[in-house]
C-alpha cells in the first residue's frame, strides 16, 4: 500500500497523537468500546454482527490467555482493552505499559484495533519529500501483524518468556492445544520457533476480525447516513478538516462524503517528530543523556535508506520520528503520545494549538523542545499546518474550538448503535 493510495479521496489536515489506556478485569473476548453518545451505544462483543472463524477464535484464546507470561498473569489483552481504546498501561503509573515483572517501559502501548490498515514499513518520496511510512510499533520495526504479535512474548519488560520453547510449552499444555494442532498440523509443537510464528498468524487473524476492525462508530454511522452529528461535533469536524485551521485531516486521513467508513483510516501511517514534551515519570528519562529516538532506536536499529533518495538526505533526518496511530477509539484511551506524557485528550489538542505560540507552557522557561538532543531539534515538523506558523500568530484554536475537536473525536469510538437505516 503506497502513501498516495491512502491519500486518494481524503481531505487533507494534521493532528498527531499517541495512544494507551487503563485496565480491566475481563479475560474473555473483546467488548466493543462504548461511544460517547450513551443513549445509543452497545457493549456487545458481537455487535459487528459477524461470528469468528476457527482461526480467529484460536487467536482470541491466545490473545486472552494470562498463562503465557512469566510469571503468569499478563496476556496480550492486558494492554489492549476494548473499553480503553484497545490500548492501556496494565496498571502502569507513568503513561507507558507495565509487564509481568511489574516493569514499565519507555513507550505507551499502541492500539491494536484497525492494525489491518497499516502497510509494511518503507520510505516513500512524493513531490521531493521523503517520509517513512508503515510498520508496527511506534518505530515500525515489525512489517507484519503476525511478527508484531509474537515479539511481546519474548520481551523481558512485557511478557518475559525466555524463548519460543517457553511460550509453546504453555500453549501445548493449554485447553486449546488441540485447536492449535487442528489449525497448524499435528506436529506443530515439534519446532518451537516455527510454532511461535503460527501463534502470530492466529493472533493476526483475530486482530483482523470484525471486533477489532468494526467501523461501528457514530462517525461511521454518519458516513453511512444513519446518524447526524450534533452542533459541537459538526464544528469539530469542520476544524479538523480545515487546512487553514487545525488541519488534522492532512495526516489523519478521512473522507466523510464517500459513504464508506473504510475510506477514513484517520492516519496516513507515516512518521513525524512533533515536539512531544519529555515525560519525567519514565525512569530512563531521569538520565538527562537518554533520549528515545523512535526510528533511530533504542528499540530498533536504524533503518537503511533506499537508493535514489534526494541528495543530502540521511537516516539522521528521521531520528526522533514516531509512527502516527489511527485516531479511531482515541477518546477511550487513558494515555497519549509515544511516551504517554498526556493523560487527557483535551491536553493533546491543546498541545498542538499552543506548541508554536506558547512553548514556555509546553517545555518550561526555556521554551525549547526537551525530549530530543539538540542535534535533532531540526527534525521536528514545521512545514505542515498548523506547525508552519510563527509565535506571533497566536494559538491555533481557542478554548471552545478545542472542546469542539474533542467532541468530534468522541464520534470515532466504536460501539455506536444507529437508530435509522442507511441512506
Amino acid at each position: 500500500m503506497s502513501r498516495s493510495s491512502l491519500i486518494a479521496g481524503c481531505s487533507l489536515i494534521l493532528f498527531l497523537t499517541g495512544c494507551g489506556g487503563g485496565s480491566s478485569a475481563t479475560d474473555g473476548g473483546q467488548a466493543i468500546a462504548p461511544s460517547t453518545d450513551t443513549s445509543t451505544t452497545g457493549t456487545d462483543p458481537a455487535a459487528s454482527g459477524e461470528s469468528l472463524s476457527q482461526l480467529e477464535q484460536l487467536g482470541q484464546l491466545i490473545f486472552n490467555d494470562r498463562n503465557l507470561s512469566e510469571p503468569r498473569g499478563t496476556a496480550c489483552v492486558s494492554c489492549h482493552q476494548a473499553a480503553t481504546g484497545f490500548a492501556n498501561g496494565n496498571g502502569a503509573t507513568n503513561g507507558t505499559a507495565r509487564g509481568s515483572l511489574g516493569l514499565m517501559g519507555i513507550r505507551n502501548s499502541m492500539t491494536n484495533a484497525y492494525n489491518g490498515l497499516i502497510p509494511a514499513f518503507g520510505f516513500e518520496t512524493e513531490d521531493g519529500v521523503t517520509e517513512a511510512v508503515g510498520g508496527h510499533f511506534w518505530d515500525g520495526r515489525a512489517d507484519t501483524m503476525a511478527l508484531q504479535a509474537t515479539l511481546p512474548f519474548l520481551n523481558k519488560i512485557e511478557m518475559n518468556n525466555a524463548d519460543a520453547s517457553a511460550v509453546m510449552t504453555k500453549i501445548e499444555a493449554s485447553s486449546y492445544a488441540q485447536q492449535f494442532r487442528n489449525a497448524f498440523g499435528a506436529g506443530v509443537f515439534a519446532d518451537s520457533d516455527a510454532a511461535l510464528q503460527k501463534v502470530g498468524v492466529a493472533i493476526e487473524a483475530f486482530e483482523r476480525s470484525a471486533p477489532l476492525q468494526a467501523f461501528t462508530s457514530k462517525f461511521d454511522a454518519f458516513v453511512r447516513g444513519q446518524a447526524t452529528l450534533n452542533a459541537s461535533e459538526q464544528r469539530g469536524m469542520a476544524l479538523f478538516t480545515d487546512p487553514n485551521k487545525a488541519n488534522c485531516a492532512g495526516c489523519h486521513l478521512m473522507d466523510a462524503t464517500s459513504g464508506n467508513p473504510e475510506d477514513s483510516p484517520f492516519s496516513e501511517f507515516s512518521f513525524y517528530a512533533t515536539g512531544v514534551p519529555r515525560n519525567a515519570a519514565i525512569e530512563e528519562n531521569k538520565n538527562p543523556n537518554f533520549f528515545d529516538l523512535g526510528l533511530c532506536g533504542p528499540e530498533r536499529t536504524k533503518p537503511v535508506l533506499p537508493a535514489g533518495l534526494p541528495a543530502g538526505l540521511s537516516i539522521e533526518n528521521f531520528c526522533g520520528q514516531f509512527r502516527m496511530p489511527t485516531l479511531r477509539n482515541a477518546a477511550q484511551r487513558q494515555a497519549f503520545m509515544h511516551n504517554g506524557v498526556f493523560t487527557n485528550l483535551r491536553d493533546v489538542v491543546r498541545f498542538y494549538s499552543i506548541r508554536i505560540s506558547n512553548p514556555d507552557a509546553v517545555y518550561g522557561n526555556s521554551g525549547v523542545p526537551n525530549d530530543l538532543p539538540a542535534a535533532y531539534l531540526g527534525n521536528i515538523e514545521k512545514i505542515k499546518a498548523p506547525f508552519n506558523r510563527s509565535r506571533a500568530d497566536g494559538p491555533v484554536l481557542n478554548e471552545q474550538e478545542i472542546d469542539d475537536i474533542v467532541s468530534f473525536l468522541g464520534t470515532l469510538s466504536d460501539g455506536y448503535r444507529p437508530t435509522r437505516l442507511p441512506r
